[in-house]
């Protein structure tokens, strides 16, 4: 419904400023004034019944959204995290991540909906003109502000009492860590799972690509062999998070080549045990050179010098790679006798 089928008598009334005026261009403003066109009314201005019915068109979507974040308090309560559903075309994804993500997208949704519809149907839609006018303010308005502030500072007397002064820094400056606390239930602290694997005393080496637990005869003098903790599956839940701390290198060296002397009790028959995680990013390590006995990360080019303790001789890392101390147990297997005894990977401001 337009304002052209409404009778004259039942349009709101005139408003005082007029539309569509068009000022003559003349030397002082070279560019005419197009005017505002006429105003248009709108139905909802015109019939009460409209009005109503947008009315409960906004207070729907409000309702809607109210549902909606009941409906992510329910889901964040009731929904375990490992649950998983199909969606089609996605796949199979979180039910929870699913959940919230939808429950919390249509109360937000719902909101600004309701919003934008309320303000074009229902709120005031009457054009109003407002004259350009300098930003800047006068030269007296400006210098009467600056002596307006000055007097302020001065009467406040935040220059000469310093406890004052000191105390309310120091209280803005502590106001932010209200909210650094409550990234507390972002999610469980690592407490000291950054510094242990799933290496322990006892613990096979197995061979990450056989799947069976390694003697010293499979480790031939310049072979290079990567193993995994005795009972960690690539079926587990935490296979990834558990083998980017675990993974292990192992290599043969001759007992003479073995310069550190932790190096060389730590061993066994000359068999060494490494982290195979780059100590600068992360990486994991898979290049050797037999006869310098080097490991060459291949992201950054850092370079270790396994019969040196590991130590860096080149690139970016900042420490050597951490050795797993490894023994032989009653039966000829190759076991861990303990976890690393740093952590492993890049530094972070815990280490010990």
């Amino acid at each position: 419904m337009s304002s052209q089928d409404i009778p004259e008598e039942n349009l709101p009334a005139a408003q005082d400023h007029p539309h569509g005026s068009v000022s003559v261009a003349d030397e002082e403003t070279p560019f005419a004034d197009p005017g505002m066109p006429p105003h248009e009314h709108r139905a909802q201005d015109i019939d009460e019944r409209a009005a109503k019915r947008s009315e409960r068109a906004v207070a729907l979507l409000f309702t809607i959204s109210m549902l909606a974040t009941l409906g992510f308090i329910a889901s964040y309560v009731t929904i375990p995290h490992d649950k998983s559903i199909f969606v089609f075309p996605i796949g199979h994804i979180s039910a929870l991540n699913f959940a919230l993500g939808l429950t919390l997208g249509v109360a937000l949704f719902c909101i600004g909906a309701g919003a934008v519809h309320w303000a074009r149907t229902l709120m005031s839609d009457v054009e109003m003109v407002a004259e350009r006018h300098p930003i800047a303010a006068e030269p007296t308005v400006r210098a009467q502000v600056f002596d307006d502030f000055r007097q302020g500072a001065a009467e406040s007397g935040i220059g000469r009492r310093k406890l004052i002064r000191n105390t309310m820094f120091g209280a803005l400056a502590l106001v932010p860590l209200s909210g650094v606390m409550l990234l507390r239930d972002l999610g469980p602290l690592p407490h000291s799972s950054l510094r242990h694997t799933l290496w322990a005393k006892g613990k096979l080496l197995v061979n990450v690509n056989t799947n069976e637990p390694l003697r010293p005869e499979d480790v031939a003098v310049g072979s290079l062999t990567f193993a995994k903790p005795e009972g960690l599956e690539e079926t587990d839940e935490d296979f990834q998070n558990e083998i980017a701390k675990a993974a292990l290198m192992i290599v043969r060296l001759l007992p003479n080549d073995i310069k550190d002397k932790q190096e060389l009790a730590w061993s066994h028959e000359g068999i060494v045990a490494f982290s195979k995680i780059c100590t600068h990013v992360g990486c994991p390590i898979s290049l050797y050179e037999q006869q310098t006995h080097h490991v060459l990360c291949p992201c950054h080019q850092s370079t270790f010098d396994l019969s040196d303790g590991a130590r860096v001789i080149f690139g970016p890392a900042g420490h050597a790679l951490p050795q797993l101390r490894i023994g032989v147990n009653d039966e000829g297997y190759l076991e861990a006798l303990g976890d690393f005894a740093e952590p492993v990977g890049p530094a972070f401001w815990e280490r010990g």
